[in-house]
């Protein structure tokens, strides 16, 4: 099986910076098939552009665009890429990163998929703040970063299978509608809770409220189709749910710290 060092994956990498123990590449993927390898350090793969399938001893993953990976130092995995452009945006984390910040290397285990919105868009700020590459760009990425694991440490505190059944529900409901308009009525009744009940217990899952969680999921949408530079905001925005450009514009100011436009000059 092979082993892939420090900074070393398979395909193209169109840039890399190396920092206090972390390496970020940004590469696009020219392999039809990767046999199944491991990495000697853990890292995050955010796929920015196309699409492939992971598989690993656990699960295989269908990943389009804005699909967010964590995959553990040595877990073994495959890849296959079908045909078209795919690039990928990698932070790699070594032994020392872990240890100079106390995180556990444990912290997180083998190769997940990670859905929740918040880190998917620390991941984002963090690509943001690459391409920034100003003179505080370093202490950025790692504040995002340990906020990521943060997060992670949190969601892990509470298994799946010990959450109550309408984590699950309202998680896949609002994966599935939030592009709609969502009333906390509708989806109280829906799910069988009272709304007060729903209302209190959705921040111990989730970390945030109902709308927060649903501006995130619109956000994160977004920043998929804002690679598509001929697409204007106003059809993006509503794409995305949102009631009009201004109100997008603002919302994702909000969230990443500049407006829609700069983002996608800098992909």
């Amino acid at each position: 099986m092979n082993t892939l060092r420090t900074g070393e994956f398979f395909g193209q990498t169109n840039e890399k910076i190396n920092f206090e123990g972390l390496i970020i590449t940004d590469t696009e993927y020219t392999h039809p098939y990767v046999d199944w390898h491991y990495h000697e350090n853990a890292y995050f793969t955010f796929l920015l552009q196309g699409n492939m399938v992971e598989g690993n001893k656990k699960e295989v993953y269908h990943c389009p665009s804005g699909t967010l990976l964590y995959h553990h130092w040595e877990d073994p995995h495959y890849n296959i890429k079908p045909e078209g452009f795919t690039r990928g945006f990698h932070i790699e984390i070594s032994a020392e990163w872990f240890e100079q910040f106390h995180v556990s290397k444990n912290a997180v285990e083998g190769s997940i998929q990670i859905e929740n919105p918040a880190i998917k868009l620390m991941l984002s700020k963090i690509f943001k703040e690459t391409k920034m590459n100003d003179q505080t760009f370093e202490l950025s990425v790692q504040h995002l970063l340990l906020n990521v694991f943060s997060q992670l440490s949190a969601d892990k505190m509470i298994p799946p299978e010990r959450n109550p059944r309408w984590v699950k529900q309202i998680n896949e409901l609002l994966h599935e509608n939030f592009m709609e308009k969502v009333s906390l009525t509708e989806l109280s009744k829906t799910l069988d809770i009272h709304p007060v009940h729903l209302s209190r217990d959705f921040q111990k899952y989730f970390h945030c409220n109902l709308g927060e969680y649903i501006r995130q999921l619109k956000i994160n949408k977004s920043l998929i189709l804002l690679h598509n530079k001929n697409t204007p905001l106003t059809e993006i925005a509503l794409e995305c749910g949102f009631s009009d450009q201004s109100h997008f514009i603002r919302s994702f100011k909000e969230n990443l710290g500049i407006t829609p436009l700069k983002y996608r000059k800098m992909r």
